[in-house]
């Protein structure tokens, strides 16, 4: 079933490889897969931010639910065009010493102005999820973009400060207990308590790191199937309305 069944049970649907002008240099771009739902839109928009295994099926999978759930998916490849361990340098380095202001940040907020700027999106009603990595990501923008409807996390990093999550959107965060982002988890959910930040936090009971990657070892379906339908209860609630 459209958007509920599981990852891969969309993976026939069609979806475009575009590209995505990163924030510098201006000459640089960042590959990209791009779906929208069928019938009229404009749609609400949602950005995808991969794990380190970069933008592969399982991620392009996740794209096309979100399309079968009435968003237009914007699946973007941080790697692109890069040395994978450089880019991994980089990306530790900006979460360490530049938090919310680092490299991958600006990328990521060229990527939001890219999916606001297509004629299928309602630049009004945006979100981001993101998973381990990209869902530190996803995190800290939520911090730093003021328009964004919503985020979701799946077992990533909380940014640094933990403060900053005051002027955070209304964040749905999904996180395996027998792994080291559940302190992570219960220190988020405290901080977007005091500050009042619409969320929904949940640690699943057994579940290891990348337990919704459906093609994974340490994919676990019921945790997934439950992460899955929260995901979209949140965004119906903050991005779609």
């Amino acid at each position: 079933m459209a958007g509920t069944g599981t990852i891969s049970s969309l993976a026939g649907a069609g979806g475009n490889n575009v590209t995505v002008p990163r924030h510098k240099p201006a000459d640089q771009v960042m590959d990209a897969y791009w779906v929208v739902p069928d019938g009229p839109g404009p749609f609400p928009g949602v950005v995808v931010i991969h794990e380190i295994y970069g933008l592969n099926d399982n991620i392009r999978d996740i794209a096309r639910r979100f399309a079968a759930a009435g968003y237009a998916a914007l699946a973007i490849d941080l790697f692109s065009g890069k040395s994978r361990p450089l880019c991994l340098m980089r990306i530790v380095y900006g979460m360490l010493l530049r938090p919310l202001k680092n490299g991958v940040v600006k990328d990521l907020e060229a990527t939001l102005s890219y999916l606001r700027a297509q004629p299928e999106v309602d630049k009004t009603r945006v979100g981001m999820i993101g998973f381990c990595m990209g869902g530190g990501y996803a995190l800290q923008l939520a911090c730093v973009d003021g328009d964004m409807r919503a985020a979701s996390v799946f077992y990533g990093a909380n940014p640094r400060p933990l403060d900053a999550v005051a002027r955070a959107c209304p964040i749905v965060g999904s996180y395996p207990e027998k792994d080291f982002t559940a302190g992570m988890a219960r220190k988020l959910e405290a901080k977007l308590d005091h500050y009042s930040v619409p969320h929904d936090i949940k640690i699943y009971p057994n579940a290891r790191h990348s337990f919704f990657n459906d093609r994974g070892a340490a994919y676990a379906p019921a945790a997934a199937t439950d992460a899955w339908r929260r995901t979209l209860a949140f965004f119906e609630e903050q991005v779609k309305r």
